[in-house]
């Protein structure tokens, strides 16, 4: 019998759990793993956690029976891996669940977006039928550049395809098979910026990657693209964004992720606390709060993974993962 301990499941999650796993000593918590928490799962030997539960040195050092943390996440940089690993202690995640479902979210994001439908939907709604100033544009002969060709990238590609986009795209790892295959161009991040309508950025966070798109990044922009981001928020530089928005250089955003977006979770929970932030965490929530009040901005509470198909691949594979650090035969190990 080993104890686990799972973190931010919602109600039916934790019933899928609580009979896959009867013959263990299970917990559960609605709400995100922080070193101020541990006291209470110091005998836990897997934790199972999302993307709001930080999982760095502090928490691991305060959990010493700990063999195994699973992220019910593709991304694990919420996880100090490295650390985990001196520490002999695995780490898994969830790679593959629903490339489709996030392409899908995105491309609902960008025709939101590009067709005005949520303020055509707040007019209607308060009893103003009128599509003036509602312009949108055509996607048939647009360009869209997608920042990350793995599987959700692959997916958004396709679904360009189909409404007849011309489709370019920049990877670290670019693959020429697949260019052919599906039909695109890999170009240059510089290129990307300079010719793309459209842009969607499909990429994990990495020092890399971080602020991909910056100040820089947006001086590049002359066709006025449309930004959708469904990856991670900060490979978005959100200060610049809001630059980039103020001097036109982008018509607009869509987000599904946002800069310590976290902190906005918080903010909505009875007596929030923000004491604890630095000054670099309090400028990117007043930034966050900026976005969220312009009309040319579209942000969705990360929730482009959000399926009933989706989860249930994400709660199989959490089990297989939890099933593989109990036998020590891992299964989707990344450290």
């Amino acid at each position: 019998m080993a104890k686990i301990s799972f973190f931010e499941l919602e109600t039916f999650e934790e019933h899928y759990f609580k009979e896959q796993l009867k013959q263990h000593n299970i917990q559960f918590s609605k709400k995100p793993l922080t070193s101020r928490n541990t006291k209470k799962y110091a005998s836990t030997e897997i934790i199972i956690v999302f993307i709001g539960s930080k999982i760095n040195k502090a928490v691991i050092d305060k959990l010493p029976k700990l063999k195994g943390i699973i992220t019910m996440s593709t991304g694990y940089d919420h996880i100090d891996i490295d650390y985990a690993k001196t520490k002999n202690i695995a780490v898994s995640n969830i790679p593959f669940y629903g490339q489709n479902t996030v392409a899908e979210h995105s491309f609902g994001l960008l025709q939101a977006l590009n067709r005005n439908i949520v303020e055509a939907v707040r007019r209607t709604r308060e009893g103003i039928f009128d599509y003036r100033g509602l312009m949108g544009q055509d996607l048939e002969g647009k360009t869209i550049g997608i920042l990350g060709t793995g599987h959700i990238g692959q997916y958004m590609i396709r679904y360009a395809k189909a409404f007849r986009m011309n489709v370019i795209a920049t990877d670290a790892y670019p693959r020429k098979d697949l260019e052919k295959q599906l039909g695109f161009k890999y170009v240059r991040l510089q290129t990307l910026c300079k010719q793309a309508d459209f842009i969607s950025l499909h990429l994990p966070l990495l020092d890399s990657t971080r602020y991909i798109l910056g100040e820089k990044e947006f001086s590049m922009m002359e066709k006025q693209p449309l930004i959708i981001n469904t990856g991670r928020g900060p490979l978005i530089d959100t200060k610049a964004l809001i630059e980039a928005l103020d001097k036109k250089q982008i018509r607009g955003a869509a987000l599904d992720v946002l800069e310590q977006e976290c902190d906005l979770q918080k903010e909505a929970r009875p007596k929030a606390s923000f004491c604890t932030l630095d000054e670099e965490s309090l400028q990117i929530l007043v930034e966050n709060h900026a976005l969220l009040h312009r009309n040319n901005v579209i942000i969705t509470p990360h929730l482009a993974f959000y399926t009933e198909e989706a989860l249930m691949r994400i709660m199989k594979t959490t089990l297989q993962n939890i099933k593989g650090i109990l036998s020590k035969r891992y299964k989707n190990k990344v450290n």
